[in-house]
């Protein structure tokens, strides 16, 4: 549920729209202790619990409208109801309360300047692309690839995959009110803790901001994808509260790359390997990106010869042909027992790099 104060969205010299808004904050505290200030004049509220107090949304929603009239009837608020903060504070536009089936079809008519992005606003058009719906239907991929990761991440707020957009909240904006009310403030700096909007995910975030407060903003850190051939650069680790974007683990062509599923265990530090033939012969990879022979057996860092059971790959990498040259191949194989593994051939040796569960 998202409360929008269109009078109070930009601050003015004297910072009177900032005082109105913790008053806004207040009063909506009344009816649910969980309100998340987002940016100046925008603030949301899980509304699960407090619907099923009052007996369904509409009725959270009146409530709210009546509390803050009451508190400062010289604010003029909207309310509306959506998954995630980008369909909440459209829907608070025009009163309106979206279940998730319905979000798709209800962001597909919005201009695509609701999105804040000067650039897309100016170019799609100019494409044809002018709403949301637009945007939603075209491939993910060609979009990152003509635009990059930002323009993704519209792309999936436009089709409803994901509920939030780098730059809808202000990072800042907690302090801002805790310095104006005088009191110390958590902030919620992401949408929650597990990728959702729900009560619990809130209150798991508000809890690590705390964490990043006593500790330090790199005390809590969260996944994110990126692209790249290897496993272990296909993810990295950023605070809590980042505005990165999520990227999009399968866009970009990245030649050599791994099919899905991905290992689930990367190895910090490879590990020596060997790959053998039916007869116990050493097997490498030629420069043609090809096996010379069939695997039979597999043993890791000097342990115990174990038998091959099926095998996948190889799947060839050459990077900085340009300059100086490294060429590897990766190969997928199961053990006897079920054990699947990932190793990797450079320079004439096999290494360890990842497990699969």
């Amino acid at each position: 549920m998202a409360i929008r104060c269109p009078g109070l969205l930009a601050e003015g010299d004297r910072g009177d729209e900032v005082r109105a808004f913790l008053l806004v904050l207040r009063a909506a505290e009344q009816l649910c202790p969980w309100v998340t200030p987002a940016r100046l004049g925008v603030c949301t509220l899980p509304a699960r619990g407090p619907s099923r107090l009052l007996g369904g949304e509409p009725a959270v929603v009146d409530a709210l409208a009546a509390e803050i009239a009451s508190a400062c009837p010289e604010v003029e608020v909207q309310i509306g109801v959506a998954p995630g903060l980008f369909g909440a504070q459209l829907a608070a536009r025009v009163a309106a309360v979206v279940g998730d089936a319905e979000l798709a079809d209800f962001l597909a008519p919005w201009s695509i300047a609701v999105l804040g992005r000067a650039e897309l606003a100016t170019t799609l058009p100019r494409l044809g692309v002018r709403t949301l719906g637009e945007l939603a239907a075209l491939p993910a991929r060609q979009v990152y690839e003509r635009f990059g990761a930002d323009a993704l991440s519209c792309h999936r707020a436009a089709s409803g995959q994901v509920g939030e957009l780098p730059g809808l909240r202000d990072l800042a904006i907690s302090a801002r009110l805790a310095t104006v009310a005088g009191v110390s403030r958590p902030s919620v700096l992401q949408p929650d803790f597990y990728g959702g909007a729900d009560a619990a995910g809130e209150r798991a975030a508000a809890a690590v901001t705390r964490l990043q407060g006593r500790f330090g903003p790199e005390a809590v850190a969260i996944a994110r994808h990126r692209g790249a051939r290897d496993p272990a650069a296909r993810g990295r680790l950023v605070p809590f509260g980042s505005e990165e974007p999520l990227g999009e683990p399968g866009s970009g062509p990245w030649p050599g790359r791994l099919p899905a599923p991905s290992p689930t265990s990367v190895l910090e530090r490879p590990r020596p390997a060997a790959v053998a033939d039916v007869v116990g012969r050493p097997l490498a990879v030629g420069a043609e990106g090809l096996l010379d022979g069939v695997p039979d057996r597999c043993a890791v860092d000097g342990g115990p010869w174990r038998s091959v059971e099926e095998w996948g790959g190889p799947w060839p990498v050459l990077e900085h042909f340009w300059s100086t040259p490294r060429r590897r191949a990766r190969l997928q194989l199961v053990l006897e027992g079920g054990v699947a593994i990932l190793v990797c051939f450079e320079q004439g040796n096999w290494v360890l790099e990842a497990v699969y569960d």
